[in-house]
Protein backbone atom coordinates (compact mmCIF):
# COMPACT_ATOMS: atom_id res chain seq x y z
CA UNK A 1 0.00 0.00 0.00
CA UNK A 2 1.32 3.41 -0.94
CA UNK A 3 0.22 7.01 -1.22
CA UNK A 4 0.56 9.14 -4.36
CA UNK A 5 0.18 12.84 -5.10
CA UNK A 6 0.44 14.92 -8.27
CA UNK A 7 0.02 18.66 -8.84
CA UNK A 8 -0.02 20.74 -12.00
CA UNK A 9 0.04 24.39 -11.02
CA UNK A 10 1.40 27.85 -11.64
CA UNK A 11 2.96 28.32 -8.20
CA UNK A 12 5.76 26.30 -6.52
CA UNK A 13 4.51 22.82 -5.59
CA UNK A 14 7.33 21.45 -3.42
CA UNK A 15 5.78 22.45 -0.09
CA UNK A 16 2.27 21.40 -1.10
CA UNK A 17 3.46 17.94 -2.17
CA UNK A 18 5.48 17.59 1.03
CA UNK A 19 2.47 18.54 3.16
CA UNK A 20 0.19 16.18 1.24
CA UNK A 21 2.63 13.30 1.70
CA UNK A 22 2.76 13.87 5.46
CA UNK A 23 -1.03 13.55 5.50
CA UNK A 24 -0.71 10.28 3.53
CA UNK A 25 2.14 8.97 5.69
CA UNK A 26 -0.19 6.32 7.13
CA UNK A 27 -0.17 4.64 3.71
CA UNK A 28 3.59 3.99 3.72
CA UNK A 29 6.46 4.51 6.13
CA UNK A 30 9.29 2.75 4.34
CA UNK A 31 10.32 5.40 1.79
CA UNK A 32 9.29 8.73 0.31
CA UNK A 33 10.02 10.67 -2.85
CA UNK A 34 9.21 13.93 -4.64
CA UNK A 35 10.06 14.86 -8.22
CA UNK A 36 9.40 18.23 -9.85
CA UNK A 37 10.06 19.76 -13.27
CA UNK A 38 11.98 23.00 -13.51
CA UNK A 39 13.60 24.43 -16.68
CA UNK A 40 12.56 21.26 -18.53
CA UNK A 41 14.55 19.05 -16.15
CA UNK A 42 13.48 16.60 -13.47
CA UNK A 43 14.54 17.40 -9.91
CA UNK A 44 14.29 14.33 -7.70
CA UNK A 45 14.75 13.46 -4.05
CA UNK A 46 13.84 10.03 -2.67
CA UNK A 47 15.14 7.82 0.13
CA UNK A 48 14.11 5.36 2.82
CA UNK A 49 12.41 6.88 5.82
CA UNK A 50 9.49 9.07 6.83
CA UNK A 51 8.64 12.21 4.88
CA UNK A 52 9.99 14.46 7.63
CA UNK A 53 13.33 12.63 7.58
CA UNK A 54 13.78 12.24 3.83
CA UNK A 55 13.31 15.91 2.96
CA UNK A 56 15.60 18.43 4.61
CA UNK A 57 15.60 22.15 3.84
CA UNK A 58 18.38 21.72 1.28
CA UNK A 59 16.34 19.13 -0.60
CA UNK A 60 13.22 21.26 -0.61
CA UNK A 61 15.16 24.20 -2.02
CA UNK A 62 16.30 22.07 -4.94
CA UNK A 63 12.81 20.78 -5.73
CA UNK A 64 11.85 23.82 -7.74
CA UNK A 65 8.98 23.90 -10.21
CA UNK A 66 5.25 24.36 -10.54
CA UNK A 67 4.47 20.71 -11.35
CA UNK A 68 5.45 17.58 -9.47
CA UNK A 69 4.48 14.21 -8.06
CA UNK A 70 5.16 12.54 -4.74
CA UNK A 71 5.03 9.07 -3.21
CA UNK A 72 5.13 7.33 0.17
CA UNK A 73 5.87 3.62 0.10
CA UNK A 74 5.56 0.48 2.04
CA UNK A 75 6.93 -2.53 0.22
CA UNK A 76 4.81 -5.38 -1.12
CA UNK A 77 6.27 -6.34 -4.49
CA UNK A 78 9.99 -5.72 -4.52
CA UNK A 79 12.32 -5.18 -1.59
CA UNK A 80 12.51 -2.29 0.86
CA UNK A 81 15.85 -1.17 -0.53
CA UNK A 82 16.26 2.55 -1.17
CA UNK A 83 16.79 1.76 -4.86
CA UNK A 84 13.11 0.82 -5.08
CA UNK A 85 11.80 4.07 -3.63
CA UNK A 86 9.57 6.05 -6.00
CA UNK A 87 9.01 7.98 -8.22
CA UNK A 88 10.84 6.10 -10.99
CA UNK A 89 12.20 7.74 -14.13
CA UNK A 90 13.00 6.83 -17.76
CA UNK A 91 14.56 9.19 -20.27
CA UNK A 92 12.83 7.78 -23.38
CA UNK A 93 10.58 8.96 -24.82
CA UNK A 94 10.74 12.60 -23.78
CA UNK A 95 11.49 11.84 -20.12
CA UNK A 96 8.77 10.23 -18.01
CA UNK A 97 8.46 9.82 -14.24
CA UNK A 98 5.84 7.76 -12.44
CA UNK A 99 4.51 6.89 -8.97
CA UNK A 100 2.21 3.95 -8.36
CA UNK A 101 -0.01 2.52 -5.63
CA UNK A 102 -1.03 -1.11 -6.00
CA UNK A 103 0.36 -4.34 -7.39
CA UNK A 104 0.54 -5.88 -10.86
CA UNK A 105 -0.27 -9.59 -10.96
CA UNK A 106 1.42 -10.21 -14.33
CA UNK A 107 4.56 -8.15 -13.72
CA UNK A 108 6.98 -10.97 -14.60
CA UNK A 109 5.40 -11.59 -18.00
CA UNK A 110 5.33 -7.86 -18.70
CA UNK A 111 9.00 -7.52 -17.74
CA UNK A 112 9.96 -10.27 -20.20
CA UNK A 113 7.85 -8.74 -22.98
CA UNK A 114 9.34 -5.30 -22.41
CA UNK A 115 12.83 -6.67 -22.91
CA UNK A 116 11.99 -8.94 -25.84
CA UNK A 117 9.71 -6.57 -27.78
CA UNK A 118 10.44 -3.11 -26.49
CA UNK A 119 14.17 -3.52 -25.76
CA UNK A 120 13.56 -2.04 -22.33
CA UNK A 121 15.49 -3.18 -19.27
CA UNK A 122 13.75 -3.01 -15.88
CA UNK A 123 16.48 -2.55 -13.32
CA UNK A 124 14.65 -3.28 -10.05
CA UNK A 125 12.24 -5.91 -8.78
CA UNK A 126 9.51 -3.26 -8.46
CA UNK A 127 6.35 -3.70 -10.50
CA UNK A 128 6.07 0.10 -10.51
CA UNK A 129 9.12 0.32 -12.77
CA UNK A 130 7.46 -2.25 -15.03
CA UNK A 131 4.36 -0.06 -15.21
CA UNK A 132 6.47 3.01 -16.00
CA UNK A 133 8.17 1.22 -18.89
CA UNK A 134 4.83 -0.08 -20.15
CA UNK A 135 3.51 3.47 -20.34
CA UNK A 136 6.74 4.73 -21.90
CA UNK A 137 6.67 1.98 -24.52
CA UNK A 138 3.10 2.82 -25.54
CA UNK A 139 3.87 6.54 -25.77
CA UNK A 140 6.93 5.73 -27.88
CA UNK A 141 4.71 4.10 -30.49
CA UNK A 142 2.86 7.30 -31.29
CA UNK A 143 4.02 9.33 -34.29
CA UNK A 144 2.63 12.63 -33.05
CA UNK A 145 4.73 15.40 -31.60
CA UNK A 146 3.91 17.09 -29.41
CA UNK A 147 1.67 14.50 -27.78
CA UNK A 148 -2.01 15.34 -27.61
CA UNK A 149 -4.57 14.24 -25.02
CA UNK A 150 -5.77 11.54 -27.43
CA UNK A 151 -2.25 10.07 -27.55
CA UNK A 152 -2.11 9.91 -23.77
CA UNK A 153 -5.46 8.18 -23.58
CA UNK A 154 -4.52 5.68 -26.27
CA UNK A 155 -1.36 4.79 -24.33
CA UNK A 156 -3.36 4.29 -21.12
CA UNK A 157 -5.92 2.23 -23.05
CA UNK A 158 -3.16 -0.15 -24.17
CA UNK A 159 -1.74 -0.32 -20.65
CA UNK A 160 -5.16 -1.34 -19.34
CA UNK A 161 -5.40 -4.07 -21.96
CA UNK A 162 -2.01 -5.57 -21.13
CA UNK A 163 -1.67 -5.01 -17.38
CA UNK A 164 -3.52 -7.01 -14.75
CA UNK A 165 -3.89 -6.12 -11.10
CA UNK A 166 -4.58 -3.02 -9.04
CA UNK A 167 -3.08 0.38 -9.66
CA UNK A 168 -3.53 4.05 -9.03
CA UNK A 169 -0.95 5.93 -11.11
CA UNK A 170 0.33 9.44 -11.59
CA UNK A 171 3.01 10.26 -14.18
CA UNK A 172 4.62 13.34 -15.75
CA UNK A 173 5.99 13.69 -19.27
CA UNK A 174 8.58 16.39 -19.89
CA UNK A 175 7.27 19.13 -22.14
CA UNK A 176 3.72 17.82 -22.05
CA UNK A 177 1.83 17.31 -18.81
CA UNK A 178 0.64 14.98 -16.07
CA UNK A 179 -1.48 11.86 -16.59
CA UNK A 180 -3.23 9.93 -13.83
CA UNK A 181 -5.26 6.74 -14.15
CA UNK A 182 -6.89 4.01 -12.13
CA UNK A 183 -7.21 0.27 -12.76
CA UNK A 184 -10.41 -0.89 -14.52
CA UNK A 185 -11.80 -2.35 -11.27
CA UNK A 186 -11.05 0.73 -9.20
CA UNK A 187 -9.41 -1.44 -6.56
CA UNK A 188 -6.97 1.23 -5.44
CA UNK A 189 -8.32 4.75 -4.77
CA UNK A 190 -7.54 7.95 -6.66
CA UNK A 191 -9.29 11.32 -6.61
CA UNK A 192 -9.12 14.69 -8.37
CA UNK A 193 -9.18 18.21 -6.96
CA UNK A 194 -8.67 21.80 -8.06
CA UNK A 195 -7.68 25.19 -6.64
CA UNK A 196 -8.62 28.55 -8.16
CA UNK A 197 -5.92 31.22 -8.00
CA UNK A 198 -6.68 34.90 -7.52
CA UNK A 199 -5.72 35.58 -11.15
CA UNK A 200 -8.39 33.16 -12.36
CA UNK A 201 -6.12 30.27 -13.32
CA UNK A 202 -6.85 26.76 -12.04
CA UNK A 203 -4.37 24.33 -10.47
CA UNK A 204 -5.17 20.61 -10.40
CA UNK A 205 -4.19 17.84 -8.00
CA UNK A 206 -4.63 14.06 -7.81
CA UNK A 207 -4.13 12.01 -4.66
CA UNK A 208 -4.79 8.61 -3.14
CA UNK A 209 -7.17 10.09 -0.56
CA UNK A 210 -9.32 13.20 -0.43
CA UNK A 211 -7.74 14.26 2.87
CA UNK A 212 -4.55 15.12 0.96
CA UNK A 213 -6.51 17.65 -1.10
CA UNK A 214 -8.01 19.17 2.04
CA UNK A 215 -4.63 19.59 3.68
CA UNK A 216 -3.21 21.87 0.96
CA UNK A 217 -6.29 23.88 0.06
CA UNK A 218 -7.58 22.03 -2.99
CA UNK A 219 -11.30 21.44 -3.45
CA UNK A 220 -12.41 17.87 -4.00
CA UNK A 221 -13.92 17.47 -7.47
CA UNK A 222 -14.60 13.74 -7.68
CA UNK A 223 -13.10 10.28 -7.56
CA UNK A 224 -11.36 9.20 -10.74
CA UNK A 225 -13.51 6.43 -12.17
CA UNK A 226 -12.25 2.86 -12.65
CA UNK A 227 -10.35 2.72 -15.94
CA UNK A 228 -10.50 6.48 -16.40
CA UNK A 229 -7.48 8.62 -17.30
CA UNK A 230 -7.03 12.29 -16.43
CA UNK A 231 -4.57 14.39 -18.43
CA UNK A 232 -3.56 17.92 -17.47
CA UNK A 233 -1.13 19.69 -19.75
CA UNK A 234 1.35 22.20 -18.37
CA UNK A 235 -0.85 25.04 -19.61
CA UNK A 236 -3.43 23.92 -17.07
CA UNK A 237 -5.96 22.36 -19.46
CA UNK A 238 -7.85 19.36 -18.10
CA UNK A 239 -8.88 16.37 -20.26
CA UNK A 240 -10.56 13.13 -19.12
CA UNK A 241 -11.57 9.94 -20.87
CA UNK A 242 -12.67 6.42 -20.00
CA UNK A 243 -9.89 4.14 -21.28
CA UNK A 244 -10.98 0.68 -20.14
CA UNK A 245 -13.07 -1.73 -22.20
CA UNK A 246 -15.25 -3.00 -19.35
CA UNK A 247 -14.76 -0.86 -16.25
CA UNK A 248 -16.53 -1.73 -13.01
CA UNK A 249 -16.18 -0.38 -9.49
CA UNK A 250 -14.83 -2.99 -7.05
CA UNK A 251 -12.95 -0.97 -4.41
CA UNK A 252 -10.77 -2.71 -1.87
CA UNK A 253 -12.86 -2.98 1.28
CA UNK A 254 -9.73 -3.04 3.46
CA UNK A 255 -9.23 0.64 2.65
CA UNK A 256 -12.26 1.37 4.80
CA UNK A 257 -11.37 -1.14 7.50
CA UNK A 258 -7.80 -0.08 8.13
CA UNK A 259 -5.76 1.86 5.61
CA UNK A 260 -7.56 5.11 4.86
CA UNK A 261 -7.81 8.02 7.25
CA UNK A 262 -11.27 8.49 8.81
CA UNK A 263 -11.52 12.03 7.41
CA UNK A 264 -11.21 10.77 3.84
CA UNK A 265 -13.94 10.00 1.33
CA UNK A 266 -13.27 7.13 -1.07
CA UNK A 267 -15.70 6.46 -3.91
CA UNK A 268 -18.30 8.70 -2.26
CA UNK A 269 -18.08 6.79 1.02
CA UNK A 270 -17.04 8.50 4.23
CA UNK A 271 -14.42 6.27 5.85
CA UNK A 272 -15.53 7.52 9.27
CA UNK A 273 -19.18 6.71 8.61
CA UNK A 274 -18.24 3.27 7.27
CA UNK A 275 -16.40 2.47 10.50
CA UNK A 276 -19.31 3.69 12.60
CA UNK A 277 -21.54 1.34 10.61
CA UNK A 278 -19.06 -1.51 11.17
CA UNK A 279 -19.40 -0.91 14.91
CA UNK A 280 -23.19 -1.02 14.69
CA UNK A 281 -23.19 -4.29 12.75
CA UNK A 282 -20.63 -5.94 15.01
CA UNK A 283 -22.30 -4.68 18.18
CA UNK A 284 -25.58 -6.23 17.10
CA UNK A 285 -23.85 -9.55 16.44
CA UNK A 286 -22.16 -9.49 19.84
CA UNK A 287 -25.47 -8.74 21.53
CA UNK A 288 -27.11 -11.68 19.75
CA UNK A 289 -24.37 -14.26 20.24
CA UNK A 290 -22.77 -13.20 23.51
CA UNK A 291 -25.80 -12.19 25.52
CA UNK A 292 -24.74 -14.55 28.32
CA UNK A 293 -21.30 -12.93 28.79
CA UNK A 294 -20.64 -10.40 31.51
CA UNK A 295 -18.63 -7.62 29.89
CA UNK A 296 -17.60 -4.79 32.20
CA UNK A 297 -15.98 -2.42 29.73
CA UNK A 298 -15.32 -1.95 25.99
CA UNK A 299 -11.80 -0.84 25.08
CA UNK A 300 -10.52 -0.10 21.56
CA UNK A 301 -7.07 -0.94 20.31
CA UNK A 302 -6.16 2.52 19.03
CA UNK A 303 -6.67 4.17 16.72
CA UNK A 304 -8.59 2.77 13.76
CA UNK A 305 -11.03 0.86 15.96
CA UNK A 306 -11.98 3.72 18.30
CA UNK A 307 -15.11 4.75 16.38
CA UNK A 308 -16.07 1.10 15.96
CA UNK A 309 -15.69 0.34 19.67
CA UNK A 310 -17.74 3.37 20.72
CA UNK A 311 -20.70 2.13 18.68
CA UNK A 312 -20.35 -1.37 20.14
CA UNK A 313 -20.32 0.04 23.68
CA UNK A 314 -23.50 2.02 23.03
CA UNK A 315 -25.31 -1.01 21.60
CA UNK A 316 -24.21 -3.22 24.50
CA UNK A 317 -24.93 -0.43 27.00
CA UNK A 318 -21.45 -0.85 28.49
CA UNK A 319 -18.83 1.74 29.47
CA UNK A 320 -16.39 2.79 26.74
CA UNK A 321 -12.87 3.49 27.95
CA UNK A 322 -9.50 4.32 26.43
CA UNK A 323 -7.45 1.60 28.08
CA UNK A 324 -4.28 2.01 26.03
CA UNK A 325 -2.03 5.02 25.56
CA UNK A 326 -0.49 5.12 22.11
CA UNK A 327 3.02 6.33 21.42
CA UNK A 328 2.41 8.37 18.27
CA UNK A 329 6.07 8.29 17.31
CA UNK A 330 5.97 4.58 16.48
CA UNK A 331 4.60 3.64 13.06
CA UNK A 332 1.68 1.39 12.22
CA UNK A 333 2.81 -2.12 13.14
CA UNK A 334 0.84 -3.89 10.40
CA UNK A 335 2.77 -2.16 7.62
CA UNK A 336 6.22 -2.52 9.16
CA UNK A 337 8.53 -4.82 7.16
CA UNK A 338 9.36 -8.02 9.00
CA UNK A 339 7.65 -9.97 11.75
CA UNK A 340 10.45 -9.34 14.23
CA UNK A 341 10.15 -5.59 13.84
CA UNK A 342 6.36 -5.73 14.15
CA UNK A 343 6.62 -7.84 17.31
CA UNK A 344 9.10 -5.47 18.97
CA UNK A 345 7.06 -2.42 18.05
CA UNK A 346 3.81 -3.44 19.75
CA UNK A 347 5.12 -2.88 23.27
CA UNK A 348 6.78 0.37 22.27
CA UNK A 349 3.58 1.54 20.62
CA UNK A 350 1.02 0.83 23.35
CA UNK A 351 0.93 0.97 27.13
CA UNK A 352 -2.00 -0.13 29.27
CA UNK A 353 -3.78 2.02 31.85
CA UNK A 354 -4.00 -0.52 34.66
CA UNK A 355 -7.04 1.01 36.37
CA UNK A 356 -9.20 0.33 33.30
CA UNK A 357 -8.34 -3.38 33.33
CA UNK A 358 -7.95 -4.41 36.96
CA UNK A 359 -10.49 -7.06 37.98
CA UNK A 360 -12.66 -6.44 34.89
CA UNK A 361 -14.01 -8.55 32.08
CA UNK A 362 -12.78 -6.56 29.10
CA UNK A 363 -13.97 -6.54 25.50
CA UNK A 364 -11.10 -5.44 23.27
CA UNK A 365 -12.05 -4.18 19.80
CA UNK A 366 -9.70 -4.13 16.82
CA UNK A 367 -10.26 -3.33 13.16
CA UNK A 368 -8.85 -6.69 12.02
CA UNK A 369 -6.60 -9.59 12.96
CA UNK A 370 -3.98 -10.41 10.33
CA UNK A 371 -0.95 -12.27 11.62
CA UNK A 372 -2.16 -12.33 15.23
CA UNK A 373 1.10 -10.92 16.58
CA UNK A 374 -0.39 -7.66 17.79
CA UNK A 375 -3.53 -9.29 19.20
CA UNK A 376 -1.57 -11.85 21.20
CA UNK A 377 0.66 -9.25 22.80
CA UNK A 378 -2.17 -6.83 23.55
CA UNK A 379 -4.22 -9.54 25.25
CA UNK A 380 -1.13 -10.39 27.27
CA UNK A 381 -0.79 -6.73 28.24
CA UNK A 382 -4.43 -6.62 29.34
CA UNK A 383 -3.93 -9.62 31.59
CA UNK A 384 -0.76 -8.13 33.05
CA UNK A 385 -2.79 -4.99 33.79
CA UNK A 386 -5.18 -7.09 35.89
CA UNK A 387 -8.03 -8.09 33.56
CA UNK A 388 -9.89 -11.15 34.82
CA UNK A 389 -11.36 -11.94 31.38
CA UNK A 390 -10.26 -10.73 27.95
CA UNK A 391 -12.62 -11.02 24.99
CA UNK A 392 -11.79 -9.73 21.53
CA UNK A 393 -13.94 -8.53 18.65
CA UNK A 394 -12.73 -7.87 15.10
CA UNK A 395 -14.52 -5.39 12.82
CA UNK A 396 -13.34 -7.45 9.82
CA UNK A 397 -13.97 -11.13 9.09
CA UNK A 398 -11.24 -13.75 9.36
CA UNK A 399 -8.38 -12.97 6.96
CA UNK A 400 -7.62 -16.37 5.45
CA UNK A 401 -6.16 -15.68 2.01
CA UNK A 402 -3.23 -13.76 0.53
CA UNK A 403 -3.71 -10.32 -0.97
CA UNK A 404 -2.36 -9.75 -4.46
CA UNK A 405 -3.45 -6.14 -4.98
CA UNK A 406 -0.97 -4.15 -2.94
CA UNK A 407 -1.59 -5.09 0.70
CA UNK A 408 1.18 -6.89 2.57
CA UNK A 409 -0.63 -10.19 3.16
CA UNK A 410 1.28 -12.31 0.69
CA UNK A 411 1.82 -15.55 2.54
CA UNK A 412 -1.07 -17.75 3.65
CA UNK A 413 0.95 -19.42 6.38
CA UNK A 414 1.64 -16.00 7.96
CA UNK A 415 -2.11 -15.36 8.38
CA UNK A 416 -3.36 -16.64 11.71
CA UNK A 417 -6.84 -17.46 10.38
CA UNK A 418 -5.61 -19.51 7.43
CA UNK A 419 -6.75 -23.12 7.99
CA UNK A 420 -8.00 -22.41 11.52
CA UNK A 421 -11.43 -21.97 13.06
CA UNK A 422 -12.36 -19.19 15.47
CA UNK A 423 -11.84 -21.32 18.59
CA UNK A 424 -8.30 -22.21 17.55
CA UNK A 425 -7.46 -18.59 16.73
CA UNK A 426 -8.77 -17.53 20.15
CA UNK A 427 -6.59 -20.14 21.85
CA UNK A 428 -3.46 -19.01 20.00
CA UNK A 429 -3.89 -15.31 20.79
CA UNK A 430 -4.99 -16.08 24.36
CA UNK A 431 -8.53 -14.68 24.24
CA UNK A 432 -11.35 -15.96 26.45
CA UNK A 433 -13.69 -15.33 23.56
CA UNK A 434 -13.29 -14.13 19.97
CA UNK A 435 -15.87 -12.86 17.50
CA UNK A 436 -15.48 -11.67 13.91
CA UNK A 437 -17.66 -9.45 11.75
CA UNK A 438 -19.62 -11.28 9.05
CA UNK A 439 -18.51 -10.42 5.51
CA UNK A 440 -22.05 -9.55 4.46
CA UNK A 441 -22.32 -7.11 7.37
CA UNK A 442 -18.97 -5.53 6.51
CA UNK A 443 -20.00 -5.01 2.89
CA UNK A 444 -23.35 -3.56 3.96
CA UNK A 445 -21.65 -1.21 6.43
CA UNK A 446 -19.51 0.33 3.69
CA UNK A 447 -22.03 0.21 0.86
CA UNK A 448 -24.52 2.21 2.94
CA UNK A 449 -22.52 5.29 1.96
CA UNK A 450 -22.74 4.51 -1.76
CA UNK A 451 -25.35 1.94 -2.85
CA UNK A 452 -23.92 2.05 -6.39
CA UNK A 453 -21.05 -0.12 -5.18
CA UNK A 454 -22.43 -3.61 -5.74
CA UNK A 455 -19.23 -5.61 -5.28
CA UNK A 456 -16.09 -4.98 -3.25
CA UNK A 457 -12.65 -6.52 -3.57
CA UNK A 458 -12.77 -8.94 -0.63
CA UNK A 459 -10.32 -11.68 -1.62
CA UNK A 460 -8.49 -11.77 1.71
CA UNK A 461 -11.72 -12.95 3.33
CA UNK A 462 -13.19 -15.29 0.72
CA UNK A 463 -10.32 -16.13 -1.66
CA UNK A 464 -12.20 -14.78 -4.69
CA UNK A 465 -9.92 -12.67 -6.90
CA UNK A 466 -11.64 -10.31 -9.33
CA UNK A 467 -8.82 -10.09 -11.90
CA UNK A 468 -7.59 -12.82 -14.22
CA UNK A 469 -4.50 -14.93 -13.73
CA UNK A 470 -4.57 -15.35 -9.95
CA UNK A 471 -4.30 -19.12 -9.49
CA UNK A 472 -2.54 -21.35 -6.99
CA UNK A 473 0.70 -21.30 -8.97
CA UNK A 474 0.72 -17.50 -8.91
CA UNK A 475 -0.02 -17.42 -5.17
CA UNK A 476 2.85 -19.82 -4.49
CA UNK A 477 5.16 -17.71 -6.64
CA UNK A 478 4.06 -14.57 -4.80
CA UNK A 479 4.71 -16.18 -1.44
CA UNK A 480 8.22 -17.12 -2.53
CA UNK A 481 8.89 -13.47 -3.31
CA UNK A 482 7.00 -11.60 -0.63
CA UNK A 483 7.02 -13.54 2.62
CA UNK A 484 8.96 -11.95 5.46
CA UNK A 485 11.83 -14.40 4.97
CA UNK A 486 11.95 -13.71 1.23
CA UNK A 487 11.97 -9.94 1.77
CA UNK A 488 14.82 -10.22 4.24
CA UNK A 489 16.86 -12.19 1.70
CA UNK A 490 16.01 -9.69 -1.08
CA UNK A 491 17.16 -6.79 1.04
CA UNK A 492 20.42 -8.55 1.93
CA UNK A 493 21.15 -9.32 -1.72
CA UNK A 494 20.26 -5.79 -2.82
CA UNK A 495 22.47 -4.25 -0.14
CA UNK A 496 25.34 -6.55 -1.10
CA UNK A 497 24.96 -5.56 -4.76
CA UNK A 498 25.00 -1.89 -3.81
CA UNK A 499 28.11 -2.43 -1.70
CA UNK A 500 29.88 -4.17 -4.59
CA UNK A 501 29.08 -1.28 -6.92
CA UNK A 502 30.34 1.19 -4.32
CA UNK A 503 33.58 -0.72 -3.84
CA UNK A 504 34.08 -0.82 -7.60
CA UNK A 505 33.66 2.94 -7.76
CA UNK A 506 30.46 2.87 -9.82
Amino acid sequence: MCGIVGIVGFTPVNQAIYDALTVLQHRGQDAAGIITIESNRFRLRKANGLVRDVFEAKHMQRLQGTVGIGHVRYPTAGSSSASEAQPFYVNSPYGITLAHNGNLTNANDLRDDLFAKGRRHVNTTSDSEVLLNMLAHELELTTNYPLMAADMFQAVREVHRKVSGAYGVVAMIIGHGMVAFRDPHGIRPLCLGKRLLVDGRTEYMVASESVALDSVGFDFMRDIAPGEAVYINFEGELFTQQCADNPQLNPCIFEYVYFARPDSFIDNVSVYAARVNMGKKLGEKIRRQWDDLEIDVVIPIPETSCDIALEIAQILDKPYRQGFVKNRYVGRTFIMPGQTQRRKSVRRKLNAINAEFKDKAVLLVDDSIVRGTTSEQIIEMAREAGAKKVYMASAAPEIRFPNVYGIDMPSAHELIAHGRDVAEIARIIGADGLIFQDLSDLEAAVAEGNPQITQFETSVFNGEYITDGVDQAYLEHLESLRSDDAKTEQNIQQDLASLELYNEGV
